[in-house]
């Protein structure tokens, strides 16, 4: 398969990194990844970013603005360690109750844990579930929010619609994303550092590579800007914006149910 980012009309489907995989496949690989990383994801997310991820999380719940009122529902999808979750949860001064869904029970494990620890469980529901097919009811949250988690997902416009389904009229759709690099020379240093260094560091601080070397992959298969604000608003969601972190190493799409 070529090395080449994908468009929006498709390619993830069977995408495995750069490896074309059988219809159905995908789903199964990216599982076992995420059971082999899930322990040390989040110090790996600081080397991969330079600690940089934080920051575009921060701003991701900011541009959120959850609210502080009693019974704000929000929906944070392959949010399994937590991180956008109790950022929710603070923001809005304990008054949003956070659904944490992920596919992956070892992540949902090491969100627990962090949650028990941070003495805020009883604000977080932790589900382990399908993005493609959201056990939901329609129109049940305020907010929808998934970080660095749709490229992972094999049938990336069923999650979307699935979003859309699960928001209240005038619910928003926030994704944080690895995406293209707008910024000349920026984008060839980047390039160096993901494909040469991550999946070293990688096994350095973990003993296997092989897992960083799907992610960097799948950041570069993963649609650009454009293409993948197409796909929101295929999905229904209006006034659909992003915003470009880190000249591009990072976008994060907003959208409305209208």
């Amino acid at each position: 398969m070529s090395n080449e980012r994908t468009t929006a009309d498709g390619g993830m489907e069977t995408a495995y990194g750069f490896r074309e995989v059988g219809q159905g496949e995908k789903q199964g690989l990216v599982n076992t990844v995420f059971h082999r990383v899930a322990e040390r994801y989040d110090v790996m997310n600081d080397l991969m970013s330079g600690g940089l991820h934080r920051l575009w999380k921060d701003g991701m719940v900011s541009w959120l603005a959850p609210s502080k009122r009693p019974g704000y529902r929000t929906l944070d999808v392959a949010g399994g360690t937590g991180d956008i979750a109790f950022r929710i949860v603070d923001a809005s001064r304990g008054a949003a109750h956070v659904t944490v869904l992920d596919i992956n029970g070892s992540m949902l494990d090491v969100g627990r844990v962090r949650a028990e620890k941070k003495g805020i469980a009883d604000k977080l529901t932790f589900v382990e579930a399908n993005a493609e097919e959201l056990p939901c009811e329609d129109g049940a949250f305020d907010a929808y929010t998934i970080a660095f988690g749709i490229r992972n997902v094999p049938d990336i416009e069923k999650a979307l619609s699935e979003a859309f389904r699960v928001l209240k009229p005038g619910g928003r759709f926030l994704c944080l994303e690895f995406s293209e690099v707008d910024t000349p020379l920026l984008d060839r240093v980047y390039e160096a550092w993901s494909f040469h260094a991550i999946p070293r560091i990688g096994k350095a601080v973990t003993g296997d590579g092989e897992p960083y070397r799907y992610l960097v992959e799948s950041i570069r298969k993963f649609p650009n800007q454009e293409n993948f604000a197409a796909m929101i608003r295929r999905a229904g969601f209006s006034r659909v914006t992003w915003r470009n972190y880190s000249g591009g190493i990072a976008t994060l799409h907003s959208g409305w149910k209208i």
